[in-house]
């Protein structure tokens, strides 16, 4: 048996073409080498196969394939032919009719800003093939679901990016103070006083805690709000402030999906926004499926 390990595939490219021609000079005017290097080639295959592969004819002008040339010729052709378009191959991923199940791992604010703008987009776009499923990031354990590939896509801010993945930034974002409408504060301007003598629901996507983003800003000014309610999921917020006077702190795309039944108003401080991320393992960089739903994302980002 024949060590494939031990054969540089070009010595086989060349093999066909000195089989198809049957001459050694036409042939290296096909492969685009010199003469000598053929001929060099041609002994290396010799060697390698056990046999003369080409005799020179009996007439004395050119060269006659041996028989066991004549068997290698078809199946060693077909053999390129079917490598060359492996190579040439070039992926691709119609959402319409291909299949693809997503896995995006997600805190519930990105998922309500972007998931459900996503998920009409799809309804347009995507055939029955294609699934998504969103799942609450586990920060300690997602570098490591992306790189078993139980994670697609993980959405979050920089800070929530391991180190070993690619990332691309859809938004920048910065918070507003909401409140319900008709709210007894009233709607005028906000300032620091009123705003730290509120009682605020923060949420707290650790669980459980009472000192959030915005308190660090507080300490920082000397000041301190009132928490009287940590809920770990954002989207509960609006829910809670439209049935109480409760009052809370929220990205700014996240509480305009509420304009509706909340009053909106700049902090009455400097705070510092984050920015959203798109992350993949650089395994995924030129999956087309993965591509495509990057640019869906960074597409509705855009508005």
């Amino acid at each position: 048996m024949i060590d494939l390990r031990g054969i540089d595939l070009n010595l086989l490219v060349s093999l066909d073409a000195l089989l198809s021609e049957s001459n050694v000079t036409r042939a290296a005017a096909r492969l685009h080498l010199t003469q000598p290097a053929v001929s060099t080639q041609l002994a290396r295959l010799r060697a390698i196969f056990g046999d003369p592969l080409l005799i020179p004819a009996e007439t004395g002008r050119g060269m006659t394939r041996s028989a066991r040339a004549l068997e290698l010729m078809e199946p060693l052709h077909a053999a390129l032919k079917n490598l060359e378009a492996v190579v040439r191959h070039q992926p691709s991923f119609d959402p319409r009719s291909d299949s693809r199940r997503f896995i995006v791992a997600a805190h519930d604010n990105s998922m309500a800003v972007l998931g459900l703008r996503l998920m009409e987009r799809l309804s347009k776009i995507a055939g029955r093939g294609v699934q998504i499923a969103f799942a609450l990031v586990d920060q300690p354990t997602v570098a490591s679901r992306l790189e078993r590939g139980e994670v697609d896509l993980l959405l979050g801010s920089e800070r929530m990016m391991p180190p070993t993945i690619k990332a691309r930034k859809l938004y920048d974002e910065h918070f507003v103070f909401v409140q319900r409408k008709g709210h007894p504060r009233g709607t005028g301007p906000l300032d620091l006083d009123a705003y730290c003598a509120l009682d605020h629901v923060l949420v707290s996507t650790s669980g459980g805690s009472f000192y959030g983003f915005m308190d660090e800003h507080l300490e920082v000014l000397g000041r301190e709000r009132r928490v009287v309610l940590s809920v770990q999921h954002s989207t509960l917020v609006p829910e809670l402030i439209t049935q109480t006077d409760y009052v809370a702190t929220l990205p700014a795309r996240l509480a305009a999906r509420y304009a509706d039944r909340l009053d909106l108003f700049d902090l009455p401080f400097e705070a510092r926004g984050f920015s959203l991320f798109a992350g993949w393992h650089p395994r995924n960089q030129t999956d087309p499926a993965i591509i495509w739903l990057r640019e869906m994302l960074t597409e509705i980002a855009a508005f």
